[in-house]
């Protein structure tokens, strides 16, 4: 019972974490809503979980735009899209989705990565209705979100988990942000800072995702790491990781990068000085993600004042 109290408390500190570190905007602003259309909870399997819904926010201005997806953390228990911390993208010229998926809760891995594919087919597949470039997609996410992005990134070569509907659109995606994910489960043990989350743990969110001891069940563990399907056909990464992070190593990210690097994908690293797991007091993090995106996705910004 103790176990689980504390692993309670550990998955309730990571959402925390996210959700200061997103710095959330509620759409309840009339101003905001003058220069946006929302599209909520739109089904993109037909007839499928109730988690297998997405969220679209558009310009008012503007065809043919670069869309930012934003997909939340919660360590594959938690979490929602809801909370979008890129919605000043808007202003910036990009049309932005915010996904949910399922939970390990509700299905163990590959489930959640089929998901986030779904998602991005169904986005492509109805581009022209909401004013999207099918060819300028770029995905951020956090902890949970952090790997599943890197595994769109990784995989866009692949047809492994692309399941269900509207297969005959791509799941690739053109730029990668990977704020803070796990990239190999069977090393962050090994590289946790003291007092840090423990991982080879039956309860650990890790093993909750692949459905067993991660120590265990290396195999799935294998499938579910994005470090393993990293080619020179990957996307472009960047890639954000605090040296201090208690709950995913920053060992994480380097062996990401590292993989990456020797593949000859473009990627960049940067490590945020005593930055934990989200929250971090450092201005550049904004700066480096907003040019890395404007430089792979070319958005145009509005003219809002007409």
């Amino acid at each position: 019972m103790l176990k689980v109290s504390i692993i309670l408390i550990i998955l309730i500190f990571i959402f925390s974490a996210f959700t200061i570190y997103a710095q959330r905007e509620k759409m309840n602003s009339a101003k905001v809503h003058e220069n946006m259309i929302v599209f909520n909870d739109i089904a993109y399997v037909t007839d499928g979980h109730e988690r297998q819904k997405l969220d679209i926010y558009l310009p008012s201005q503007g065809d043919n735009l670069p869309l930012l997806i934003w997909i939340h953390g919660g360590a594959w228990l938690m979490g929602n899209k809801d909370d979008v911390p890129i919605m000043d993208y808007l202003e910036k010229g990009y049309a932005i989705a915010s996904i949910n998926y399922r939970l390990s809760s509700h299905a163990i891995f590959p489930a959640q990565i089929e998901d986030c594919k779904s998602a991005i087919r169904f986005l492509r597949a109805n581009s022209s209705k909401y004013r999207i470039d099918p060819k300028r997609f770029g995905v951020i996410g956090a902890s949970a979100g952090g790997h599943l992005v890197a595994m769109l990134g990784t995989t866009g070569d692949s047809k492994e988990f692309d399941v269900g509907e509207n297969l005959d659109y791509p799941s690739s995606v053109q730029a990668v942000v990977d704020l803070f994910g796990p990239t190999d489960f069977l090393q962050m043990d090994d590289h946790r800072i003291p007092n840090g989350q423990v991982h080879n743990d039956p309860d650990s969110p890790e093993s909750l995702l692949v459905g067993g001891n991660i120590q265990e069940n290396k195999d799935k563990v294998s499938r579910a790491n994005p470090i393993t399907y990293v080619t020179k056909n990957a996307s472009p990464f960047l890639i954000i990781h605090g040296d201090s992070d208690p709950l995913v190593p920053h060992h994480q990210s380097v062996i990401l990068e590292r993989a990456l690097r020797n593949a000859k994908v473009p990627v960049e690293l940067y490590t945020v000085k005593n930055g934990g797991h989200g929250g971090f007091n450092d201005k550049q993090v904004d700066k480096l993600i907003s040019d890395f995106f404007a430089e792979i996705l070319k958005p145009i910004k509005p003219n809002l004042d007409h």
